[in-house]
């Protein structure tokens, strides 16, 4: 039985083709009556069939594979969420997760993370690496600017790190779930060969992370409440949410907020005096 793909795929398609500039890919050597690439480049770009790409822009045909989507996502240029639009035009779901290392984040983004001057913040990677974070996350948390890039990740901080540890009201049930969410993560991000190195890394360093990864637990980091006994000012008792960042599916937004007033001028208080450089 034949399946019928969408008409819908095949004007997304036309759509997307036609707004690619011919010049920017060395085709601009003869008269075009339209916009855009033709079909036959297209296909030319995404190793197909000129044949069978009309097809798929004029509705006939069978589903095609994701090996052959993937190739027209690369051929005309899509974005990450154009890409996944692809797939669901074509097959009715999403693509298989894939992950990539992080580019960093936007402008946009680090200006939000500064706005939010009391509550610490911070944006991760499915590996659990901090890519971006606030003053306030500097000053209550850690201070990432003074670790090298690849020694920012929570996972080496909360296992690795023994001032950190020492801060932590109840380090063993952090611990556990700290590794539970990260499983969860990670996994879904489609990073196994980057996850094995990292726990490989971890459990030669922490006894304590290695048995805690036998054990298998998954869990999610949505939401819950963090304390600290902060050598400075004491106890400080944080509520945190965990938020998905639209369009970037490798990152991951956290915001502490103070769960009192007294926690909210703890936190000023170490803020002011912080003397910190703040790198974004």
């Amino acid at each position: 039985m034949t399946v019928i793909v969408p008409t819908s795929l095949g004007a997304y398609l036309k759509d997307r083709r036609t707004r690619l500039d011919p010049a920017a890919f060395g085709f601009s050597g003869t008269r075009r009556r339209t916009p855009g690439l033709r079909r036959e480049e297209v296909a030319q770009r995404a190793n197909i069939s000129p044949t069978w790409y009309t097809w798929l822009e004029q509705g006939r045909g069978g589903a095609p594979s994701t090996d052959v989507l993937d190739r027209i996502a690369r051929g005309l240029l899509l974005t990450e969420p154009e890409r996944e639009h692809l797939f669901m035009l074509a097959r009715g779901h999403a693509p298989e997760v894939r992950y990539r290392v992080p580019d960093g984040i936007t402008p946009r983004l680090q200006r939000i993370l500064d706005a939010l001057q009391d509550s610490p913040a911070i944006v991760k990677t499915p590996l659990w690496d901090v890519v971006a974070w606030n003053r306030a996350a500097a000053a209550v948390l850690t201070d990432y600017s003074r670790l090298p890039p690849d020694q920012r990740n929570i996972l080496r901080i909360v296992f690795c790190t023994p001032r950190v540890r020492e801060m932590q009201m109840n380090w063993p049930s952090l611990a556990r779930s700290v590794v539970a969410a990260f499983r969860a993560d990670a996994i879904r991000a489609g990073a196994s060969s980057e996850v094995d190195e990292l726990v490989k890394e971890l459990s030669a360093r922490s006894p304590e992370f290695a048995a805690l990864w036998q054990d298998n637990d998954v869990q999610s980091h949505g939401e819950g409440t963090k304390c600290l006994l902060h050598p400075d000012v004491g106890l400080i008792e944080l509520e945190y949410s965990g938020f998905a960042v639209d369009g970037r599916p490798d990152l991951g937004l956290i915001i502490y907020n103070p769960a009192t007033h007294a926690d909210l001028h703890r936190i000023r208080t170490l803020i002011a005096n912080s003397q910190a450089d703040f790198l974004p």
